[in-house]
């Protein structure tokens, strides 16, 4: 018996030394990362790899930030709670939709910040799905009355690199929009630029008006956890000045510039994990920074750029999908133009970030696109799908790229996987000081989001 219990042992010692991990069997191919590398390096003018490299979300000295609204832990930690707080909408259209929607509505972790669907609801709408995609309009509501925009839903990912905000960058007193303040139209949330705050800024400043949230004394007696936030976070101001929506979008924008897809495998692989990405994913990056051009606009940390261009997308109004207050006449179809009044601007939109793009799968700012793929092959072709935007303003980088099924998959590869944050949920709040459901707090969405 003692002699047939060292042989099983032996086997056991013998199977488990043959299983490796996975890492120790693999080896990158190392021509694969070279070229990558040396890719990169022309692609970001000699800086090198550090040029596409997320800070992590506490590395506050490295995160860009507006000079008017430092990053601080207390910032950061109030304002992960507003964003969520559906206990903020104290102020709805109709009564019924009391505490039940909030920042996080249109820009949930689980939808790469964005809305899950083509057109995000906030009040006015029901549900959830299993990612946003059930959400639809309440019966109590018409079409009228819910808070859409006419435009598709972008994301709250990697905020700290746009200096102007929107699809139209209408939102911050700086940057771009120095020289715009003519359309800084009063009665407007476009006002709120006057403060000259950054984009981020401004627009979480203006949102809460938009989007009728707010604190009020009751507010704060009821749930006095955000008067102590508020209080540790802006001591330096009086309470006159400490309780109102300029301090709750301070702290919301402090928190959504620590919004960084830096786990992402393309991340990883850049601070030396060449196991990150697979060989298909690496050979797509290799386009996407080298023939396919894809980082003349999308460049830096972030894949964006601070700039507008006219790639003749279709607009929102034009969804097979049933849409509210979007139509042909809508400005905002005119991009960057709708809002400077400048006719050279008509049809252009900013230039979005990449990350995590595979969590909503609505492309384009009127989610004419239902898969990366199929944004891939439309900039390879060139040919602009919308005839309402004249030849002439179409972007001189609107030009065919010229590759194979097997580039535009690898490329495709890139975008999709590659450019994947699969941990966002560490940005979420475990639970709100009100207790109640986000993102979506309406008893169809509650229920769907099992936190009844």
């Amino acid at each position: 018996m003692k002699k047939q219990l060292v042989i099983l042992l032996s086997v056991i010692l013998f199977l488990g030394s043959c299983k490796k991990d996975s890492s120790e069997t693999e080896s990158p191919n190392v021509q694969l990362d070279e070229d990558l590398e040396n890719t990169l390096i022309a692609a970001s003018d000699g800086n090198g790899l550090d040029h596409f490299i997320l800070p992590n979300s506490n590395e506050f000295n490295k995160i860009p930030q507006d000079p008017l609204n430092p990053i601080t832990t207390e910032k950061v930690n109030l304002g992960k709670m507003l964003y969520h707080e559906t206990g903020l909408a104290i102020d709805p259209m109709k009564e019924l939709s009391m505490e039940t929607y909030s920042c996080a509505s249109c820009h949930f972790a689980s939808a790469g910040f964005q809305a899950g669907r083509f057109q995000g609801i906030g009040e006015g709408g029901i549900g959830f799905g299993l990612n946003g995609e059930g959400r639809i309009k309440g019966s109590f509501y018409d079409g009228s009355e819910i808070d859409v925009q006419p435009i598709r839903t972008p994301t709250a990912m990697n905020g700290a690199y746009q200096k102007n905000m929107l699809w139209n960058g209408q939102f911050g007193g700086t940057g771009l929009n120095v020289g715009t303040e003519t359309q800084w139209t009063e009665g407007t949330p476009i006002q709120t630029n006057h403060l000259g705050f950054e984009g981020l800024e401004v627009q979480a400043i203006a949102g809460l008006g938009v989007h009728r949230m707010d604190i009020t004394t009751d507010f704060l007696e009821r749930l006095p956890e955000y008067k102590t936030f508020l209080d540790a976070t802006f001591p330096e101001l009086p309470e006159a000045e400490r309780y109102t929506k300029p301090t709750m979008g301070l702290a919301i924008a402090a928190y959504e510039r620590t919004l960084l897809s830096n786990q992402a495998p393309f991340q990883k692989w850049l601070r030396g994990d060449e196991l990150a990405m697979s060989d298909i994913e690496k050979e797509g990056a290799i386009l996407f920074f080298g023939k396919a051009n894809c980082s003349n606009c999308h460049n830096g940390p972030a894949l964006n750029k601070m700039e507008f261009h006219a790639i003749g997308m279709k607009d929102l109004y034009e969804c097979a999908e049933e849409v509210f207050k979007a139509n042909a006449d809508s400005k905002e179809n005119l991009g960057r133009g709708g809002f400077t009044a400048n006719s050279d601007d008509n049809y252009k939109f900013k230039t979005p970030q990449l990350y995590n793009l595979a969590d909503s799968p609505f492309y384009g700012h009127g989610a004419s696109f239902r898969s990366i793929r199929d944004v891939v092959v439309y900039k390879n072709n060139a040919i602009a799908e919308n005839s309402n935007v004249p030849a002439s303003q179409l972007s001189s980088e609107f030009t065919p790229l010229n590759l194979s099924d097997d580039e535009v998959n690898a490329l495709t590869a890139f975008l999709e996987i590659s450019l994947r944050d699969n941990d966002l949920k560490r940005y979420e709040p475990e639970m709100l000081p009100s207790g109640n459901c986000f993102p979506f707090n309406d008893p169809m969405a509650a229920n769907e989001l099992g936190c009844n």
